[in-house]
């Protein structure tokens, strides 16, 4: 007979791994804890919420709002009670089932090839395309304004004709060319009414033409030989681009003027004498 102890317990204790293995939120509890702080200093340092450094001392990682997030959260509050965050990690992602498998790069990359590319209207390209109507209009317009005044004659109580084109300095009368106005030419002009003829004489000229109503009869450019007759009851408003290219004859008479070369004039005239109103 042995005095003492038996043989069973002299055996030397095993110590059950798995059971004094800490769990990543006590590790970090008891961390906390040795280092003398409290939840709320621990949350102050770290920015990490309390209700969420309390859930994660409790192994609660539900608030974390997913397992990177819950990573993040461990590595944080690892460093500020002084542990090392990469065993703590590494014990979550055993405890969760590990992360997730990479993408294999073939499919990854066959699955963006095939995606359908959604894209949003290109607003730049539509406004470069409208600015550019806009221009190429503006561009007819000008070139041919002078030949087309439709739509824009027509004004109430007044009246508009258009006389045949006349020929500045012709060396050669062809059979089909009217000669340049004259007095004669129109002076059969009404009495009762007031009559404008502008011709450009010496090259071409913007002119604009509007009744006593302030109704737009005419606006556009009129090129070298070509004129045009307005008429009004009362008044004719003229704007001349370039006064010194256009000769003008009011009520039957050639108005004798001065105007110089790209010289811009605002004339009125009424009936009666060819006179500036």
């Amino acid at each position: 007979m042995s005095i003492g102890n038996s043989p069973e317990d002299e055996r030397p204790f095993e110590d059950d791994r798995e059971e004094a293995r800490l769990s990543v939120g006590r590790a970090l509890q008891q961390a906390r804890i040795a280092a003398g702080l409290t939840v709320d200093d621990v949350s102050n340092a770290t920015r990490v919420r309390i209700a969420i450094v309390h859930a994660i001392e409790a192994d609660d990682f539900a608030p974390c709002g997913g397992d990177v997030y819950a990573r993040g959260h461990i590595r944080t509050l690892a460093k500020a009670v002084h542990l090392d965050p990469g065993p703590l990690v590494e014990q979550y992602d055993a405890d969760h089932g590990g992360r997730p498998a990479p993408t294999p790069a073939a499919p990854l990359f066959e699955a963006e090839r095939i995606r359908p590319e959604r894209r949003g209207p290109n607003w730049t390209a539509a406004m470069v395309a409208a600015i550019v109507v806009v221009i190429g209009f503006v561009g007819f317009t000008f070139v041919k304004g002078g030949d087309s005044g439709a739509g824009q004659q027509a004004a109430e109580g007044s009246e508009a004709a258009t006389s045949a084109p006349a020929t500045p300095k012709p060396t050669k009368t062809r059979p089909d060319q009217k000669p340049a106005p004259s007095d004669s030419a129109i002076a059969a002009a009404p009495q009762d009414k007031v009559t404008v003829q502008v011709s450009a004489t010496d090259g071409r000229s913007w002119i604009s033409a509007r009744d006593h109503t302030g109704r737009m009869i005419f606006d556009g450019l009129l090129k070298e030989g070509q004129s045009k007759t307005f008429q009004d009851n009362s008044k004719i408003n003229l704007v001349l681009g370039d006064a010194g290219a256009i000769q003008l004859y009011v009520n039957g008479k050639k108005i004798d003027d001065d105007f110089q070369p790209g010289s811009v004039e605002r004339l009125t005239y009424t009936k009666g004498d060819p006179q500036v109103g």
